[in-house]
């Protein structure tokens, strides 16, 4: 199972990952180590707004791909409404993907 994830930043800025370990990478985040994204490492971590599940790496990247082309409104209205198909519906095959409540 894969994981894309969007961190909201302290600075307001949205991170989009993709992992197989939610709270392992969510602790890379907050440690700022060598292991730390390098946009985390300037932008510290504030919390995990939101976290969809699919079951392939191919599938995760396309969503990650996707949800970074998207523009800051975007990904505020996603993170509230964790619908994948009101913006990226024309762009991926939706019903690949489903929230994750439990990571």
């Amino acid at each position: 199972m894969y994981y894309v994830y969007m961190i909201r930043c302290k600075d307001n800025s949205i991170y989009t990952g993709i992992t197989k370990d939610v709270k392992r990478r969510w602790e890379e985040h907050l440690e700022r180590g060598e292991k730390c994204a390098k946009y985390t490492l300037n932008h510290p971590v504030k919390k995990i707004e939101a976290v969809w599940k699919t079951q392939t790496r191919i599938l995760a990247s396309k969503l990650e791909y996707h949800i970074k082309t998207l523009k800051k409104a975007e990904k505020e209205k996603l993170i509230q409404d964790k619908e994948l198909a009101l913006y990226l519906n024309s762009k991926i095959e939706v019903e690949n993907y489903e929230i994750a409540t439990k990571y």
